[in-house]
């Protein structure tokens, strides 16, 4: 959590920066290394709405929701993310992607797929393979990362969005924005994440390692 806490105060592009958290050791911990947190509700269904929450009386114009899983992630996306979402004149949502580039992992169904059209709108997200390729014209396979920038009136707007059946189906929550007929670009990054985000106990040794052997991440 601090690490992610300090990637994101070193992107330079916020005002400010809150861990929002229902969990009190979470809270202590963040208080602890200096940082600020929010306690928030124990009800909230996902974290998009428990970042609404937070934001809900702040005077912001855009907001960027960063998981507490993403110890490696690098600043430089996240001002790309800021200054993508800023850019387009009528867009409510954005996230990332980068390209696939091991063919092994288009058949994981982790590793979210998604599609854009021309102008860079998101045009569909998927556990499966998308695009399926039948006419080899080098169209780029894309992996969605997880990291969104909501305009502030639209995030408030989205929590009370009711759950749509492509978002259940694939269990992909940004579907619920595609389906009820909002937009969200994505944004080509060139800066990925160094290492895996953290879901198991072998990630979060991963992750140790790569620290360890790169000290100077360690230490920004």
């Amino acid at each position: 959590m601090e690490q992610v806490y300090r990637r994101s105060v070193e992107s330079g592009v916020f005002q400010k920066v809150v861990v929002a958290t229902d969990d009190e050791r979470i809270y202590d911990t963040v208080k602890k290394f200096g940082g600020d947190v929010m306690l928030t509700r124990t009800d909230h269904p996902d974290g998009t709405s428990r970042v609404a929450e937070v934001v809900a009386n702040e005077d912001a114009d855009y907001v960027v929701n960063i998981q507490g899983d993403e110890p490696m992630l690098d600043p430089r996306m996240l001002k790309e993310l800021a200054e993508g979402i800023a850019s387009y004149e009528n867009i409510d949502s954005a996230t990332v992607c980068v390209p696939i580039k091991n063919k092994e992992d288009y058949n994981n169904p982790n590793i979210v797929k998604v599609v854009r059209a021309l102008d860079g709108k998101a045009l569909y997200f998927s556990r499966s393979l998308i695009p399926y390729e039948i006419n080899s014209n080098n169209c780029p396979v894309w992996e969605h990362l997880g990291i969104y920038a909501f305009k502030k009136d639209f995030l408030l707007k989205m929590v009370t969005l009711a759950p749509t059946p492509l978002m259940i189906a694939e269990s992909l929550e940004q579907l619920r924005i595609l389906e009820h007929g909002y937009s969200m670009a994505v944004i080509p990054t060139k800066y990925p994440p160094l290492g895996p985000n953290v879901n198991t106990i072998e990630d979060l040794e991963k992750v140790r390692k790569i620290l360890e052997q790169d000290v100077d991440f360690l230490n920004k």
